[in-house]
């Protein structure tokens, strides 16, 4: 008996170092440019600058959590220039909230390089992103988290793009 929960132990333990990630993680920068002009980036009920910071770190956090399937010796520049989340608001007696429908479908535009340790561009481009059918896909990975629309459409997005670059 003492053996067999040795041997538990053992494989136990094994399967977790296996499962965890590696070190490796690519640098990101995020610039967010000119934020006054995105199409909706709106509060609801929260104050429209406080609303606009978290937003923008919740992008980041998502980007680096993103950049982690990256070489470590990359980096990911990344510059916003409109931002469309989904929903709108509509004031709601004293309040304003957010109404998700899918005629509001999330959209997101970004220019991006991803840099080698040499400095060189290997990669680039202007991204458009939006999703019309967002509400009929069936991931529900994000569905009790801020912006899972908006996460949605990244992972998918870094996906297909850096499919080449990821580390195995």
């Amino acid at each position: 008996m003492k053996q067999l929960l040795t041997l538990l132990t053992i494989l136990v333990l094994g399967s977790m170092f296996i499962a965890l990630p590696s070190a490796h993680a690519a640098k990101v920068n995020v610039i967010w440019s000119d934020p006054s002009k995105y199409r909706d980036i709106d509060a609801g009920t929260e104050g429209r600058k406080r609303f606009q910071e978290n937003l923008f770190s919740e992008f980041e956090k998502h980007f680096s959590k993103l950049a982690k399937a990256l070489p470590e010796d990359e980096t990911l520049d990344i510059e916003v220039t409109d931002v469309d989340l989904a929903g709108d608001v509509h004031a709601s007696g004293m309040n304003q909230i957010r109404i998700i429908k899918d005629l509001y479908f999330p959209r997101i535009k970004f220019s991006f390089k991803l840099i080698n340790a040499n400095k060189a561009i290997i990669h680039s481009d202007i991204v458009n992103l939006k999703d019309m059918n967002f509400m009929a896909g069936g991931s529900l990975r994000y569905r009790n988290q801020a912006l899972g629309y908006e996460k949605q459409l990244l992972d998918e997005w870094f996906k297909d793009t850096f499919k080449n670059n990821v580390e195995k």
